[in-house]
């Protein structure tokens, strides 16, 4: 089961192609913080403006510059169910320990075509560990308590990353589905309300630039430390929100190339850069913070 902290990794760019050595700084630094596990080609590594060579590449490389430290999700979801079965399935032989599998997006499916969606990616590969992400923010759609529920009952279906922000939601897909299914925030802002309920861990965005912060408000909680895990928190609340001022990953790219000088903050269209006035918001949040940039 996967439990912890796992950073959805920025994929660096420099001059319009995947900057490989900056994604093996940015992946030995959060290798040396102590993150249970990386999330490459997710929503904030944009993995909609890759193409399936540069996906599996950066996926590649990702799991090469691991070597073993620490487990890699790899992101392999789209909106065409078997795209995203040949995607697993190459992901896989590279040596990935997880595959995450977004809703698919436009399409709009039913449950009933969310479940055969899912249950045929269970089947094709059935030795993947798959996590499940709902993100009806971004897709559309969600996944129902029952439609997870029934899921849950793939053998090789072992988490979901929930990203609605709804705990109540949270809370009776972790009654209903118990142990079978590790249930991990997909947002920074509820993953300690999650963990409260029956949560496993952290998809984390924020990770990307403050894995210690991250991996110690893990622990706090593990440690059944209440007062210093609402504490951590509630510290970095301001960040948490302050990431999603312009949509993700303009905010995070931004403080990254910032603050650890390992990429920069080149993005591929649609995204575009940052305002100068919430340059300047970001700034001051992370200026409040009182953080020392990590280099």
């Amino acid at each position: 089961m996967f439990t912890g902290v796992y950073t959805a990794i920025i994929t660096p760019f420099k001059n319009g192609q995947v900057d490989e050595s900056a994604l093996e700084a940015l992946v030995e630094r959060q290798v040396e913080a102590g993150v249970a596990g990386l999330v490459p080609c997710g929503t904030t590594g944009e993995s909609v403006t890759l193409s399936d060579e540069e996906l599996l590449r950066v996926i590649q490389k990702t799991i090469e510059s691991v070597q073993g430290r620490c487990a890699v999700i790899a992101g392999v979801g789209s909106n065409h169910t078997q795209k995203t079965i040949d995607l697993g399935r190459q992901a896989q032989s590279m040596g990935a320990d997880g595959l995450l599998v977004i809703t698919p997006y436009y399409n709009k499916p039913t449950q009933a075509g969310l479940y055969a969606h899912f249950e045929a990616i269970s089947k094709a590969i059935p030795d993947g560990q798959i996590m499940l992400y709902n993100v009806p923010s971004r897709t559309g759609v969600s996944l129902t308590v029952e439609t997870i529920r029934r899921l849950a009952e793939h053998p090789n279906i072992v988490a979901l990353k929930e990203a609605t922000g709804d705990m109540a939601f949270a809370a009776r897909i972790a009654a209903s589905c118990g142990d079978r299914l590790a249930l991990l925030s997909g947002d920074d802002a509820t993953a300690l309300p999650l963990w409260s309920v029956g949560g496993r861990g952290v998809v984390s965005v924020t990770s990307n630039l403050l894995p210690e912060r991250m991996v110690d408000l893990w622990t706090a909680f593990q440690q059944e430390s209440a007062s210093a895990a609402r504490r951590l928190h509630l510290s970095l609340m301001p960040i948490f929100d302050g990431l999603f001022i312009e949509t993700n990953p303009a905010p995070i790219k931004t403080l990254v190339a910032q603050h650890t000088r390992l990429c920069t903050s080149e993005m591929r269209l649609p995204m575009v850069p940052l305002t100068a006035e919430n340059r300047e918001t970001l700034r001051q949040i992370f200026k409040r913070l009182d953080i020392e940039a990590q280099s």
